[in-house]
């Protein structure tokens, strides 16, 4: 007799925020002028006698680790779930809600209030619509839409530390010198890794993938958009042929230096709004419904999760950095920077020196895993470097492993010591980018250890 105590359950929730709630994701604060498709908390839960594990993805630029922390524990009260089988991410969208301060893009409290009960709904819709289902594992390579955006440049083009005052090594995003390109600093993780989720009966469910490419962003500010995450969803949910019930889901991967910007080749995509986003959405929909060919399915997969913190030093400016940033923020009429040029970035990144004096000298960083049959999914709450992606898939070597970033918390970017030494913008210390040198080695060992 076929074992169909296996069971798995999706849904999700509208969470699109009204006109003129705050936009983050930005140096500056946006307000929602244009709402061009709807935004989306959706869950998928995945249970056998014995676990219960929960993913949700939420159509959101950054969620931190205390909101998510409210989210898990009003989940265990509701509906009994453990806090550390749940993952909570953000697809990084730069077009959505704000709940959380970056740079001086500011949080929208009403939102963020509103958004936590929208969450728990999903997950409960989710729970409800349990039902015997089988999954699989698949990837598929698609180095078309992701390059490195960080670039040597050549000889004596100077990359400016607004935090520093002093040189970089590398530039990130050198809109305007693409002429002065020597070469991309590092490879990409060009792959497309995904769970797939369907009834005993055939009927879809959900299919989560993965992709380590940050946002496409070809739209006006004050846009509200799910960008490519969403054009994903909906259109694997149409090359499926799968009914209103399913739930189509892409989340961020190591994608800390990557984007869909070529300064090499600017010439190779669509510019009008939201062309762009729609190309790269399906054609990675496309070849992932090409691949699914290949998937075993399996009936009765085991379930797993490992949930852990580590204790990690922060990268904290000195006392006489503090002091000269004070007389800069001091001197400085934030509300009235518009346009964000090098003066700008040295005014932006003294208040974060600032800010960021206050944080305390240690902070715990979440790290999940999550083991599905032969498949495991790691989760990681912050920005990462391909490079730590690479790293951990040439470690597990196998294809039916990912990793979600923005996953239970947030804390920027969190870059390789060496890139770190080298410098841009991913590396600026700031409210955004803050852990010391050593961490991602840290975090990445941690991690795998846990999806061994």
């Amino acid at each position: 007799m076929l074992d169909q105590s296996f069971k798995a359950g999706a849904a999700k929730v509208d969470i699109t925020p009204p006109l003129g709630t705050l936009i983050n994701g930005d140096f500056i604060t946006h307000y929602a002028r244009y709402i061009h498709d709807n935004l989306f908390a959706k869950a998928l839960v995945l249970q056998n006698q014995a676990t219960v594990i929960v993913f949700v993805i939420v159509d959101i630029c950054a969620m931190q680790k205390d909101f998510i922390q409210e989210v898990k524990q009003l989940i265990k009260t509701q509906l009994g779930i453990n806090p550390e089988n749940i993952l909570i991410s953000s697809t990084h969208t730069h077009a959505a809600g704000s709940i959380q301060s970056l740079l001086l893009g500011a949080a929208d409290l009403p939102y963020r209030k509103k958004l936590l009960t929208l969450i728990v709904e999903a997950v409960r819709l989710a729970q409800q619509n349990l039902r015997a289902a089988q999954v699989g594992f698949g990837a598929v390579d698609v180095p078309e839409h992701v390059v490195c955006r960080r670039f040597y440049m050549k000889k004596g083009y100077v990359a400016k530390n607004p935090v520093t005052g002093g040189q970089d090594q590398v530039k990130t995003n050198p809109f305007g010198d693409e002429h002065l390109i020597e070469k991309r600093v590092s490879p990409m993780d060009t792959q497309v890794c995904y769970l797939a989720v369907k009834g005993i009966d055939g009927q879809w469910i959900s299919l989560l993938a993965n992709y380590s490419m940050h946002y496409v962003g070809d739209w006006e500010n004050g846009t509200i958009s799910a960008d490519y995450f969403g054009v994903f969803s909906d259109y694997i949910q149409e090359k499926l042929g799968a009914d209103a019930h399913f739930v189509g889901m892409m989340t961020n991967g190591t994608s800390g230096e990557a984007n869909i910007w070529d300064f090499l080749d600017n010439s190779r995509y669509p510019t009008g709004h939201f062309a762009k986003e729609k190309l790269i959405g399906e054609d990675i929909a496309e070849k992932v419904y090409e691949s699914m060919a290949q998937v075993k399915w399996q009936t009765n997969p085991a379930l797993t999760a490992a949930y852990t913190e580590l204790e990690l030093g922060l990268r904290k400016p000195t006392s006489t950095e503090v002091e000269a940033a004070k007389a800069v923020v001091a001197k400085t009429d934030y509300e009235n920077i518009h346009h964000v040029d090098q003066e700008a970035l040295h005014r932006i990144y003294a208040r974060e020196q600032v800010l960021l004096n206050d944080y305390p000298d240690t902070e715990l960083f979440p790290i999940q895993a999550f083991k599905i049959g032969d498949g495991v999914i790691g989760a990681l709450g912050g920005e990462f470097f391909s490079e730590t992606g690479l790293k951990l898939k040439a470690q597990k070597q196998s294809n039916h492993y990912f990793t979600i970033t923005m996953a239970n918390g947030y804390v920027g970017y969190v870059p390789p010591a060496h890139e770190i030494e080298r410098g841009g913008y991913e590396t600026w210390r700031c409210r955004t980018s803050y852990f010391e040198g050593s961490a991602e080695d840290a975090i990445r060992n941690k991690l795998a250890d846990l999806i061994k």
